[in-house]
């Protein structure tokens, strides 16, 4: 390959390079809040089924509880998108008791699309609770990791 071509192909290597970068710094918000309510609550639901079964209360499924999701960041003047430690989320769900409940959570969410959620105690308990057989445990739904779909 002739030295032209070489520094043609490097130039047009270089902008496209700069061209990524310039996109990526910009780029499409990888946390939104579609992306964010479809994320928490069937993460919320399967720890809630998994305090149920610690609790031993049975006949709790995540279909029953038909958790859902709705998220904000930072108020009405806040675009519901990017990271931060802004976000707050109603969970609405059914119950042990079949009844309807809604909850406030607040949500810290990286740059990398996981998050950080904590519930109000009044309604999905302390951060230990007592097992079936009496044991003090960690409370699975008091404050929770979880990720957004990578594909969402």
């Amino acid at each position: 390959m002739n030295p032209t071509r070489l520094v043609k192909l490097g130039l047009s290597l270089a902008v496209a390079a700069a061209a990524i970068a310039a996109t990526t710094a910009a780029g499409s918000p990888d946390v939104t809040k579609t992306r964010v309510e479809q994320a928490l609550a069937p993460t919320f639901a399967n720890l809630y089924v998994q305090q149920s079964h610690i609790l031993g209360i049975p006949g709790i499924t995540v279909a029953g509880i038909d958790a859902s999701a709705t998220c904000d960041r930072g108020g009405p003047k806040v675009a519901d998108v990017g990271s931060g430690a802004d976000w707050i989320c109603k969970i609405t769900f059914h119950d042990a008791h079949h009844q309807v409940q809604t909850g406030k959570f607040e949500l810290q969410i990286k740059a990398d699309s996981t998050y950080v959620a904590g519930g109000p105690s009044k309604l999905i308990g302390l951060a230990t609770i007592t097992d079936k057989t009496g044991q003090d445990v960690p409370n699975p739904a008091f404050e929770f990791d979880g990720a957004l779909n990578p594909n969402g």
